[in-house]
């Protein structure tokens, strides 16, 4: 009587462009250097090897921020138009400086010079159907699988609130360490980071405003 096997599970077939072109299965490195950054919890030593940083004493009164003192110290307030994805009269939403390693990065800005405390009510009435807005043209994206938001202050005295999306399938990269796992994926190539950017573009354009790619 032949010898009965099982069949060999189909081969995974990576869900997307974006999926396709990451080096699945092969050694990864820091694109940014996080060791540079005091805020990094972690250090090398003289072997390389990742260890532990010590807690600094605290730092009384703490610095100001960036545009602490109001529009003109705020390098938000100071970018023009033509520097954003798309626009309308009362905000901005821009991409990172440093391209991402995930599908896309976006950031939500309100026009006028504002933190969350300080944010005009009619604003912050604005800002919860921004926030869908933003994750509806992120999660529709065939690369995404999930679209997170996250809100730092300590950087700039202008609220900016980020949306960063995990790649589809990638389940490795759910969760907190998200942002960190940006730093370490290869960025998006060329072609498929701009046709990432016309589509949001576009989406965002649909409910009005104005896009700002060439």
């Amino acid at each position: 009587m032949p010898c009965m096997t099982a069949d060999a599970p189909d081969p995974v077939v990576p869900p997307s462009e974006y999926v396709r072109s990451l080096p699945l299965g092969e050694e990864l490195s820091l694109h940014k250097d996080y060791f540079a950054w005091d805020v990094f919890p972690f250090q090398r030593d003289e072997q390389g090897r990742a260890g532990i940083r010590r807690l600094d004493p605290p730092v009384l009164p703490e610095p100001p921020r960036g545009g602490e003192d109001g529009p003109e110290d705020c390098v938000i307030c100071r970018k023009p138009d033509s520097a954003y994805l798309w626009t309308d009269e009362h905000w901005r939403i821009t991409l990172p400086r440093d391209r991402a390693g995930v599908p896309s990065v976006l950031m939500l800005e309100p026009r006028t010079h504002a933190d969350l405390r300080t944010l005009a009510p009619e604003r912050a009435v604005e800002l919860g159907p921004m926030i869908q807005r933003v994750e509806r043209a992120l999660a529709e994206l065939d690369d995404v699988g999930r679209v997170h938001l996250y809100r730092w202050g300590d950087g700039l005295a202008h609220l900016h609130l980020w949306f960063v999306t995990r790649p589809v399938g990638m389940m490795q990269l759910r969760g907190a360490f998200l942002p960190a796992w940006d730093g370490i994926l290869p960025v998006v190539p060329d072609e498929l980071y701009e046709a990432t950017n016309r589509k949001l573009a576009a989406a965002l354009e649909k409910d009005g405003g104005q896009s700002h790619l060439d």
